[in-house]
């Protein structure tokens, strides 16, 4: 897995303190206030124990559970553990934060420029930020091959270009090609051999969408390639970041190897 600079040790430094403030006179709570300047996004509250009042938040996409104390002039950030080790943030963070966003991500991903890997009669739709130079992405393209030749799965790949200088205009070429899919099956069977030939100067309109993948990406909070987002067994949409292996591999494609 390709990581580049992630933001959330960051986001934990600037956001772990306390403050004395009172509140505003929108009658938003002076911690709750400090830490939107912060950059935090509010998504909604819920009940908490001890007199408390939780705040569902989110950093660059990252879930974060505020807990307001008695007299709102203090706030802790953080999970909430009870007595037999449950994380009783998870629920709200889930339904008010998680679920919310990963639909409108979905939402997003269906109207982004991809490229489909697999039949449009597959049985599970699986979008997946994809860099033509990411090796990883290569092994889980090759990893899924018998589920793809089953019909089972389609990939979708948003192509991005962030991890070499020849990765945009390698998806330029991806995308320039009169059978897109065609090309990107060509490009990832000579991987080794170093892909499909660079798109050298590439035309705007081909560059602006790939730059619209990449921006898609950073703007979820993502840093790393692959990223997969499928439906789950339950049909609520799941991300996987990295190289999915063992039953790990079974879950985003939904089933066993075929």
């Amino acid at each position: 897995m390709k990581v580049l600079l992630p933001a959330l040790l960051a986001c934990l430094v600037a956001v772990s303190f306390t403050t004395a403030g009172a509140a505003d006179k929108n009658d938003t709570p002076a911690p709750i206030k400090a830490l939107k300047k912060q950059g935090l996004t509010l998504h909604g509250t819920f009940a908490a124990p001890a007199g408390m009042t939780g705040y569902a938040a989110s950093y660059r996409g990252h879930p974060i559970a505020i807990y307001l104390l008695p007299g709102g002039r203090k706030a802790l950030v953080g999970s909430l553990i009870d007595g037999q080790g449950r994380d009783l943030s998870a629920e709200p963070l889930q339904r008010l934060v998680v679920g919310p966003s990963r639909q409108k991500a979905w939402a997003k991903l269906k109207k982004a420029t991809w490229v489909a890997d697999g039949s449009d009669q597959a049985e599970r739709v699986i979008y997946m930020f994809t860099d033509p130079n990411c090796p990883y992405c290569h092994r889980f393209w090759q990893a899924a091959r018998p589920w793809v030749k089953a019909g089972k799965i389609q990939i979708r790949h948003v192509l991005v270009g962030l991890l070499k200088p020849s990765s945009l205009p390698k998806a330029a070429a991806i995308l320039a090609a009169d059978d897109p899919s065609a090309a990107l099956d060509r490009s990832e069977r000579h991987y080794d051999d170093g892909g499909i030939t660079p798109l050298n100067d590439p035309p705007a309109g081909l560059a602006k969408k790939i730059k619209q993948n990449t921006d898609l990406m950073k703007s979820l909070g993502l840093f790393a390639t692959p990223t997969l987002f499928y439906r789950d067994a339950d049909g609520d949409i799941a991300i996987k970041q990295g190289l999915p292996r063992g039953d790990a591999l079974t879950d985003v494609m939904g089933s066993p190897r075929p």
